[in-house]
């Protein structure tokens, strides 16, 4: 059953005062060099940082991307008071510079990604995401597109399932789980998230459950990120943000897991460090880091955030300046 609550009591934005204070350098210094500032919220969901980021500087335009038709619907309707500064588009955040571009922008002064699933798709059932209660096994961020978690559980190879849940939801069972999918298949295919969860619970030791959380939160989390592609779109929209940012732009990104956490800490520390070869003698200007590191490591909610929402407390956050100008790269 879908929720009738308004979108701003559905949804607490993980970490918002913290991601607007660290982009609102960048902001204030394109508002006052050129009179508004340009921030696109890559991962827009239910608009709940867009919003906070609208009201606190009046000079804003936001750019909102989503790739869940039913998340732009909701914070559309909530950012309603500013559509005159935003534009919303229905796409995946790997596309940030083409929408950038087709818009009419040549660079933007922030950039925000909040990555994972949303709150909306965990508490839409029908949307297949949770393992708490029994819903058609879809999983998919864009529900127009795209094979879903039943397509993958029923037809990909048992060798092909021990791949993505061992890699994708690090889950040690992996081996046993496919196993399991693969004989419980044969008699019947998978359709709901119940089903499959019953399989999981039928292989993973009692133990394991109790000391590691439910025994399919790691199964779920490889298939969602399979069905959705996320770790591919990450490794292509890290890059594709860098490319629109301006002069003094920040990013600010914030992860759930730590296979996201390695793609962002590799392209932010990549880009922090020199390039010059070993032993050179001369640091030249194209071998001067690009960025600048913001946050010492990774940044986490505080006790008091995570008793208010929960599902903020696997969130890490990282965060990074452009010092170099892109000619000179």
């Amino acid at each position: 059953m879908s929720d009738e609550r308004p979108t701003e009591d559905r949804h607490i934005p993980v970490l918002r005062d913290r991601c607007v204070n660290l982009l609102a350098p960048s902001i204030e210094r394109a508002i006052e060099a050129d009179g508004r500032a340009v921030v696109v919220d890559a991962t827009l969901g239910m608009g709940g940082h867009s919003e906070a980021l609208l009201t606190r500087f009046s000079n804003v335009h936001l750019i909102g991307i989503d790739r869940d038709e039913q998340a732009l619907a909701l914070a559309g309707a909530r950012l309603a008071a500013f559509a005159d500064r935003t534009d919303l588009v229905h796409a995946v955040y790997d596309e940030i510079a083409d929408v950038v571009r087709d818009l009419g922008f040549g660079t933007v002064d922030g950039v925000l990604f909040d990555l994972g699933v949303s709150s909306l798709q965990l508490d839409e059932r029908e949307r297949g995401f949770a393992y708490s209660y029994d819903a058609p096994l879809d999983m998919r961020m864009d529900t127009s597109a795209g094979p879903t978690a039943a397509d993958v559980v029923n037809t990909y190879s048992q060798d092909d399932l021990v791949r993505i849940i061992r890699k994708w939801g690090e889950e040690k069972f992996a081996g046993r789980i496919a196993a399991a999918i693969v004989r419980a298949r044969e008699e019947a295919p998978l359709a709901t998230t119940g089903e499959l969860v019953e399989v999981i619970r039928g292989v993973v030791p009692a133990a394991a459950a109790r000391s590691g959380g439910h025994p399919a939160k790691r199964t779920f989390q490889a298939l969602r990120i399979e069905v959705n592609e996320e770790l591919d779109v990450l490794e292509r929209a890290i890059p594709a943000a860098l490319e629109v940012l301006a002069l003094g732009g920040r990013v600010v990104v914030m992860s759930y897991h730590s296979l996201e956490d390695k793609i962002v800490k590799g392209y932010f520390a990549a880009g922090s460090r020199s390039s010059a070869p070993v032993g050179f003698p001369v640091e030249l200007e194209e071998h001067k880091a690009r960025l600048k590191t913001l946050t010492k490591g990774t940044e986490v909610p505080t006790a008091a955030e995570i008793e208010e929402n929960p599902r903020a407390a696997s969130a890490r956050l990282r965060a990074v300046e452009r010092i170099r100008n892109r000619s000179a790269s």
